[in-house]
């Protein structure tokens, strides 16, 4: 019985083979566009949580200032050498603690030149942003305290000014500073926020200071703890030293913020899923115009096929049964919109993750699920007029011209 119905479904498809590749077209675009945009979606936060992991593990990122919409920073004065060490010894939790100061300046070697960020730091640096040297060293500690002209770079400032040419030991000039490369970093790539963190040369921070800057500021101090469980404790005894040490009295604001390289992450995967969703949702409404064009055709192809019908009934099939072929004919027609769905959202998700740069993550779920649903819109959309078919009168349906 089953194969014999879904025969004459297969029959009556392919008689009209051109309206009823029309009349899937809806259902193939909404479940190619639910599967690719979610596989997208799910792409980037895979991305975006890569991203986030290069930029450093348990890592604390602390200015002075408040940030946030009516909060000023220009105001709040900078860190100084002195809270650095403060932070390191009275904060048990902190695995390294690294002053940071920058500049943006030209780097200049033989012919050619580039505008870079100029770093100034401690070998702290390293540790907080889990970054390693695919040659040379770290500073020397006679460096850091005599500030000597010494400099690390990062892989795009070697790559644009020395080409081919080896760096280390050769003297690279700094905006009016010429210091001698010492070690050149790992390539990183792009940061979860879009800046290339390769474009950078690092410098000993009283270096960058004395002829970079020409101040003692510190803008920015990069805290690492010792274990992701320790990152709240971190962030609280640092709140409470820097309160005591800028003097800010109980019930006073801040003048300094300290953010969690956690919760930014975190607050970026929601907003990425947020979006993910809703442009699966957005695209899930092309599977309602779908169906909707299932049911209409159908409806059409009830009204065409009327003496058929008629003839059937007269000669004794059940009303189930042409109830049951007109409805297997509208899950068949939604089922193969399914598929090439799938395919093509699958494809189209693949080109995309190629061209855009990020992951191809497929969700299994949202494949079974949108092709489950494909089924579900042939069933309630072709009920109807599988329905207004088996209770046509027979009489009335041979008379039908």
């Amino acid at each position: 019985m089953i194969y014999e119905t879904l025969i004459l479904a297969f029959k009556a498809i392919l008689r009209n083979a051109l309206r009823s590749f029309l009349t899937v077209l809806g259902v193939v675009i909404g479940v190619g566009a639910v599967i690719a945009m979610v596989t997208i979606g799910n792409g980037t936060t895979e991305k975006v949580k890569a991203d986030m992991a290069k930029l450093g593990s348990n890592l604390l990122f602390v200015r002075p200032g408040q940030f946030g919409p009516g909060r000023a920073s220009s105001e709040a004065r900078s860190f100084t050498t002195a809270d650095i060490e403060a932070l390191k010894t009275q904060v048990s939790a902190a695995r390294a603690v690294a002053p940071v100061a920058q500049k943006s300046v030209t780097a200049v070697y033989g012919s050619e030149n580039r505008t870079t960020t100029v770093t100034g730091t401690s070998n702290d640096f390293f540790l907080t942003q889990d970054w390693a040297l695919t040659s040379g060293r770290t500073f020397l500690a006679g460096e850091l305290r005599s500030g000597r002209a010494a400099c690390v770079v990062g892989k795009t400032v070697r790559d644009e000014l020395f080409g081919n040419a080896e760096a280390l030991g050769t003297r690279l000039r700094v905006g009016n500073v010429s210091c001698e490369v010492i070690g050149v970093l790992v390539e990183k790539g792009q940061s979860g926020f879009g800046t290339d963190q390769d474009d950078v040369v690092l410098m000993p921070l009283r270096t960058f200071q004395r002829r970079i800057a020409g101040n003692l500021d510190i803008r920015s101090i990069y805290v690492s703890a010792r274990s992701g469980d320790e990152t709240a404790k971190v962030q609280a005894d640092i709140e409470h030293l820097l309160r005591q040490r800028r003097g800010i009295r109980p019930g006073q604001e801040d003048d300094f913020s300290v953010h969690d390289m956690k919760q930014i992450a975190e607050t970026q995967v929601q907003t990425t899923n947020i979006l993910t969703a809703l442009l699966g949702a957005v695209a899930g409404v092309s599977l309602l115009v779908g169906g909707i064009g299932i049911m209409n055709i159908m409806l059409v192809s009830v009204t065409e096929r009327t003496r058929e019908i008629g003839i059937r009934l007269a000669i004794g099939a059940q009303e189930s049964q042409v109830l049951m072929q007109f409805l297997v004919e509208a899950v068949v027609l939604s089922l193969f919109g399914g598929l090439v769905g799938i395919a093509l959202g699958l494809g189209l998700a693949g080109l995309a993750s190629t061209m855009m740069k990020i992951p191809f993550v497929v969700d299994p779920t949202i494949v079974v699920v949108a092709f489950a649903f494909s089924a579900v819109v042939g069933v309630v959309f072709g009920f109807f007029p599988a329905r207004r078919a088996a209770r046509l009168n027979p009489i009335e349906a041979l008379r039908h011209e």
